[in-house]
């Protein structure tokens, strides 16, 4: 297997973790976007330890401040010719209505906002690398009420409704990339990685937090979590695939408010609205 360049956003837990893990021990350069680089340099000695590949460099990025963004989208520019993989694997989800250094509601700015921007900012490498492009969803978005006149979520707002809206938000933008860039040779998919066992929703009380106690024993770990994030970034031939929603290691059917393509479009242009100033 040809060694690729790969980017990926929340890498220093669950998942990320994982995902980071693996396509180490597979030998390929690994970039990873990280809040708290403290952090970061200590997982990448970890991993390089335990994988003795030392193409691990970690880059700092605060997916919810878009200056951030853009200084690290600068810097990888100015290291990197081509990215042959981005995963925009980072999210979480607030119990109460937060704003970010943007100004922009928390949970649609960690989940969609930074990756859009992130990735906008990145796409003249990606082009080059001819990149795939692996948006992390959710079976969460299948519960999702977008209401585009309030898509920050001011009149009314629930922690688990932003974050299912955010998680179909993923699948559109992933849609729209296998769409727009297709004739730049871009693919692009999103993944449910399965009900994992992680730190997700440790700041919720109540019913939310009674459901993941209930759940928590049918979890599956965060090893298992990645395996289709990995799939993607690294099976051959499935550009043809381009475009679709996984889970398992296959293309699975979303909901159908996923395959809307009016909302899909406006929800593009209201995120170049979002970035227009940064961009």
């Amino acid at each position: 297997m040809l060694s690729k360049t790969i980017l990926i956003t929340g890498a220093t837990s669950g998942i990320g973790t994982e995902t980071v893990l693996e396509l180490a021990k597979q030998g390929h350069a690994i970039y990873m976007l990280v809040r708290n680089a403290t952090k970061g340099d200590e997982l990448k000695n970890l991993i390089i330890a335990q994988t003795k590949n030392n193409k691990i460099f970690v880059v700092e990025c605060d997916l919810t401040n878009l200056a951030s963004v853009s200084r690290a989208a600068n810097e990888i520019k100015s290291k990197l010719v081509n990215i042959h993989v981005l995963i925009n694997n980072a999210g979480g989800i607030f119990p109460t209505r937060q704003l970010s250094n943007a100004g922009f509601e928390m949970t649609l700015a960690l989940n969609h906002i930074g990756h859009f921007f992130l990735t906008l900012s990145l796409m003249p490498l990606l082009e080059k690398g001819q990149a795939r492009i692996i948006n992390l969803s959710s079976e969460a978005h299948k519960t999702a009420k977008v209401n585009l006149d309030d898509l920050e979520m001011e009149k009314k707002y629930s922690g688990f409704t932003a974050y299912s809206n955010a998680k179909l938000f993923n699948i559109y933008f992933a849609k729209s990339l296998a769409e727009r860039f297709a004739n730049k040779g871009i693919t692009a998919y999103s993944v449910h990685p399965g009900l994992v066992k992680t730190n997700f929703g440790k700041g919720y009380t109540g019913v939310f937090k009674l459901f993941l106690t209930i759940f928590r024993p049918f979890m599956i770990s965060a090893h298992k979590g990645a395996q289709t994030s990995i799939y993607l970034a690294t099976e051959p031939k499935i550009e043809f695939l381009t475009g679709n929603y996984f889970k398992n290691k296959r293309v699975a059917k979303p909901s159908a408010a996923a395959n809307n393509y009016i909302t899909r479009q406006d929800l593009w242009v209201a995120s170049e609205a979002f970035v227009k100033k940064f961009l």
